[in-house]
């Protein structure tokens, strides 16, 4: 679990939770190089446990689909009681098939390149300045 340093007033926060190691450090990566303030969790039960212990805003929910214990959905359902307007962000490697999403919610397919990530976070977590993002 790692946070990064003390958020600044226009950086946005992201709670990113995925169970496997290498893709969390990763799209932590991408995330912290766009200057989000980016708090990690390996499973949905330490995911919600830091959205409840963290004062600020949580900004966005950037959950992988499948985990163990507690699915993505399952977390963004929890969280957003307490969170309602938190905006979510499901990725997953999902084969095929279709996948439901509570109204707002949007999905990511795995595999993806980082420039499609910072796209779509930016347009969630900035909606009133995609066009600053366009670029």
């Amino acid at each position: 679990m790692e946070q990064t340093p003390a958020p600044q007033i226009d950086r946005k926060t992201i709670l990113l939770v995925d169970d496997d190691p290498i893709i969390l450090k990763l799209v932590a990566e991408v995330l912290i190089e766009g200057n989000y303030n980016v708090i990690t969790a390996t499973n949905g039960s330490t995911a919600l446990q830091q959205s409840r212990d963290h004062k600020g805003d949580i900004d966005l929910l950037l959950s992988d689909f499948h985990m163990p214990v507690m699915s993505g959905t399952g977390l963004a359902t929890r969280m957003t009681v307490d969170r309602p307007k938190l905006k979510v962000l499901l990725m997953s490697d999902f084969p095929g098939g279709m996948l439901v999403l509570n109204e707002g919610w949007h999905f990511l397919s795995k595999p993806f390149i980082p420039s499609q990530l910072r796209t779509l976070v930016a347009g969630l977590v900035f909606p009133d300045q995609k066009s600053r993002f366009s670029k």
